[in-house]
């Protein structure tokens, strides 16, 4: 390639960063820039939190397990990498999720949406809400709406529009589940925008919700429930970048410590490393949890928008056992706990039921959740007593006594974003600010906007996409 070029540092080797070093390549080249990439990464490994075990016949998550099918980044990236024919979908026998309540557990209702309910019927009749509970969900349908759009967080609108039952025994243990998050404290704007659409709409979240999912509009196409991964689990595509990358120069245990300006005509910015190593580089792409990026950035302009993101820990167990000595429920996938039940689990996912490649067929796979935002406590907890705690859990709730065939622990140190009310208002502010004072740096992961992977890869994309553009012009 005859064009320019431009050195560019990714600091951060996690899905953000690797997705960023492809998109980059992809556009910077489209738009006949010659990248030359250096991917860092202070840890041993690329991938982030991602990481895939196989023992013994199973497939196991460590991280996160699945991503949805209908943000579509991912299944893009998939085929991409040609990939995408290692893409599975979830078992469609085991649909039903359970919640538990008073130490037993209820089916979720059909057509719930966050906990907003589209069938009336199964709702009316399910066990997990009182009958004057339902009277208070109902009382939606006349409610007055709410017109201003401004953020507020998600338990508040669901409180406010159908009770605090609802919000208590459904909504709460679902976000827990995708984002171990205080309902009362997460913003609306920033992870369910969509709901406040409706209100607005259609003054019922009930009527909105139900004409929404009829019409298949797409205000709420991304509520799917449809969930995929890889066979050979997520780590196929951090292997498949990591291959793909090539060209890229990638090293590992190697922290930023400060960023400069340069003061040399042939680059912007100068970056220190820990161990003392110096890089110089045209633009930057931080990609690491929002504490990492707020100190390297913290001497060039204000960066309270990144403070205000509070990072939770969670853990996860995960068990197998010989299928003959325990009873799942055929239908079902798992379940989730309400923070009120006061377990030491969040939730348990029945993953060889819900994903079929993950466990020999005389065998039972199951990931036990620990930790959510006023609950951690636990996470640090050494292996035998936290293993203890969640045995005694399964044991009252499902009846396991058996003793595991193997337990594997896994904890996520801050690893889940909590976005504060006002978080895309202050997050939209910071970005105009980080633009004028230090032009081709770029801050991109999950504490930014949307914490899936899909949304990671999706901002990898649109900000390589965007930078390719202004460089031409």
């Amino acid at each position: 390639m005859s064009g320019p070029s431009r050195r560019i540092v990714i600091i951060g080797g996690g899905l953000s960063g690797l997705s960023a070093a492809f998109y980059i390549r992809k556009y910077y080249k489209e738009a006949g820039i010659k990248p030359d990439i250096v991917l860092l990464e202070k840890d041993k490994t690329l991938g982030g939190k991602i990481e895939t075990l196989h023992r013994d016949g199973f497939v196991i998550e460590k991280g996160p397990d699945s991503f949805l099918a209908s943000k579509t980044e991912m299944i893009d990236l998939a085929k991409e990498l040609e990939l995408d024919h290692e893409l599975v979908t979830t078992n469609p026998k085991a649909m039903k999720t359970y919640v538990l309540q008073r130490d037993k557990l209820h089916p979720l209702p059909s057509g719930l949406v966050l906990g907003i309910p589209t069938e009336l019927k199964p709702f009316l009749s399910s066990g997990l809400i009182s009958f004057g509970g339902k009277v208070r969900a109902m009382m939606d349908l006349i409610l007055p709406r709410q017109r201003s759009g401004e953020d507020e967080s998600l338990g508040q609108l669901i409180e406010r529009r159908l009770g605090t039952e609802v919000m208590e025994n459904l909504t709460e243990p679902l976000l827990s589940g995708m984002y171990a998050a205080n309902i009362h404290e997460i913003s609306l704007q920033a992870t369910f925008p969509q709901f406040g659409e409706v209100e607005r709409k259609y003054g019922s979240l009930i009527r909105g919700v139900t004409a929404e999912r009829k019409s298949n509009k797409t205000v709420l196409s991304t509520m799917s429930n449809t969930l995929l991964t890889f066979r050979k689990g997520l780590q196929s595509l951090v292997h498949s970048l990591i291959h793909e990358l090539h060209d890229v120069e990638q090293r590992t245990e190697a922290a930023v410590v400060s960023i400069h300006s340069s003061g040399n005509t042939s680059a912007s910015y100068e970056l220190e490393l820990e161990n003392g190593e110096r890089l110089l580089a045209d633009g930057i792409y931080i990609t690491t949890p929002n504490s990492v990026a707020a100190e390297l950035l913290r001497p060039h302009l204000d960066v309270s928008a990144l403070d205000a993101v509070n990072y939770v820990s969670v853990a996860n167990l995960v068990m197998a056992f010989n299928k003959k000595d325990i009873a799942i429920e055929d239908d079902g996938s798992g379940f989730l706990v309400p923070f009120k039940e006061g377990r030491n689990i969040t939730a348990c996912t029945w993953t060889s039921k819900k994903w079929l490649h993950t466990s020999p067929d005389d065998k039972v796979l199951m990931r036990c959740h620990v930790g959510r935002s006023g609950d951690e406590q636990n996470v640090q907890l050494p292996d035998e007593a936290l293993t203890e705690l969640v045995s005694k859990d399964l044991r009252e709730i499902m009846g396991i006594t058996a003793k595991p065939i193997f337990t594997e622990i896994t904890r996520l140190e801050h690893s889940m974003p909590q976005y504060p009310v006002g978080h895309l208002g202050n997050l939209s502010e910071f970005h105009r600010e980080l633009e004028k004072a230090l032009p081709e740096i770029y801050v991109i992961g999950a504490g930014y906007d949307g914490l899936a992977m899909p949304d990671c890869v999706k901002q990898a994309k649109l900000t390589a996409q965007s930078a390719a553009k202004r460089l031409m012009n």
